[in-house]
């Protein structure tokens, strides 16, 4: 038996306005269980979907993420995908790509950078 990926943990200043941007770019329900924002995948994900858990912290980001989460667009239609998380909040951001990757970085709100991918693993088809 392996480990499997179940959670993504974030540390946010604003974990009100975090679980806001997040749930909408992820399509997640956000689930208040009297301390820190739990973000649950929709009813219609895969099975084993990872969960979000937004953390609160007094310290602000510092430096480039030493990791960050992966999307992707079902459908592909990368483009429109930047631009509807634009409009949630979310910047373009330069972390030394040449353009050539297969993918856009962008920075949350809080500056907490994430790739949208153009193409996924063969693995990962689906």
């Amino acid at each position: 038996m392996t480990s499997r990926l179940a959670q993504w943990t974030l540390d946010v200043i604003d974990s009100r306005k975090m679980a806001l941007f997040w749930s909408r770019a992820l399509g997640y329900e956000i689930e208040h269980d009297g301390g820190s924002p739990h973000l649950l995948p929709p009813p219609d994900a895969p099975p084993g979907s990872p969960t979000v858990w937004l953390q609160e912290t007094g310290e602000p980001k510092a430096g480039k993420n030493r990791n960050h989460p992966d999307l992707h667009v079902p459908d592909g239609e990368v483009d429109d995908e930047v631009e509807r998380l634009i409009g949630l909040g979310a910047t373009p951001v330069d972390v030394g790509q040449k353009g050539d990757e297969g993918f856009v970085v962008l920075a949350d709100p809080e500056g907490n950078e994430f790739c949208l991918l153009y193409r996924r693993h063969p693995q990962q088809a689906g």
